[in-house]
């Protein structure tokens, strides 16, 4: 196995929408060895290569290169950026994601990570080498996820405002669907370090470049009217990563409510000058 092609599998199965668990059955493995495998723990035979390969719809050629840049899509037509299924993570990052959310990366050791998860602390290293990896992991995860949505959202949009609308939605539908995975990437980013807070970094820029793109082709075309659009595109990114801090789907407005009601403000805050039906 070439260096590094753990990385390339853990982003086509993130794309195809499998569970480590899923792909394990289908190969006949045990989510234990997929786990390895995308943290190139393990080698894989060429056997292997070619049943890895037809299991992510994928050509053996693809499994050998660098995992896509995150400004790639990430989502096949037929996908859903609405609807979000439970994530079926592997046992030790489920356990390192719900201490993080709990008690903070800091305050959580490995030994809590292995008892929660099942495992023993040498279990959790055969796969995770560090318990920053664990937290690289998780952000890896966000980062994949929100990309395939909002651009997916994007690309159901007639117009650059309907466009940017539906991508305000997206992401606050990530934040209210998925709460323990954004408050992770919004509370944890400074227990990042080295070339992974440089990455991730980088990959929260461009989703926001994303979405700034499509507000000042909206401005260009006359449809929203502020002169100054920064404080506002970034007050309305703000106010949807703080939707783990308060928002419960049992409140009074539901998670599709509440994303609709973000992209109807969203509008309101970049001076839309004509109304935009953002979801017909």
């Amino acid at each position: 196995m070439t260096e590094h092609m753990g990385s390339t599998v853990r982003a086509l199965r993130t794309q195809r929408g499998l569970s480590v668990r899923a792909l394990a059955a289908t190969l006949g493995l045990s989510p234990a060895t997929i786990s390895a495998i995308e943290n190139d723990k393990v080698g894989v035979t060429v056997e292997r290569l070619h049943a890895l390969a037809a299991a992510l719809e994928a050509t053996v050629e693809r499994l050998l290169q660098p995992a896509p840049r995150p400004t790639e899509p990430a989502t096949t037509a037929d996908e859903d950026w609405r609807s979000f299924a439970t994530l079926e993570l592997d046992p030790a990052l489920d356990a390192a994601l719900r201490l993080f959310v709990q008690h903070g990366f800091a305050a959580t050791t490995m030994r809590e990570i292995a008892a929660t998860a099942g495992l023993s602390v040498a279990g959790i290293y055969h796969h995770y080498e560090s318990k920053h990896r664990l937290l690289e992991a998780g952000l890896d995860l966000t980062m994949s996820e929100l990309d395939w949505r909002v651009r997916a959202a994007r690309d159901e949009g007639g117009t650059a405002a309907q466009q940017f609308a539906r991508m305000v939605e997206a992401l606050a539908l990530f934040h209210a669907h998925r709460p323990d995975l954004a408050f992770i990437g919004a509370s944890e980013m400074r227990s990042f370090h080295g070339d992974a807070a440089v990455r991730i970094r980088q990959q929260r820029n461009e989703l926001q470049y994303l979405i700034d793109a499509r507000a000042e082709a909206a401005i260009a075309d006359g449809t929203f009217t502020t002169p100054n659009p920064r404080p506002a595109l970034r007050a309305i990114s703000t106010m949807c990563t703080s939707l783990p801090q308060w928002f419960r789907p049992d409140g009074e407005l539901s998670t599709a409510q509440i994303a609709h009601e973000f992209a109807r403000l969203s509008l309101g805050m970049l001076g839309a000058r004509v109304p935009v039906a953002p979801w017909t």
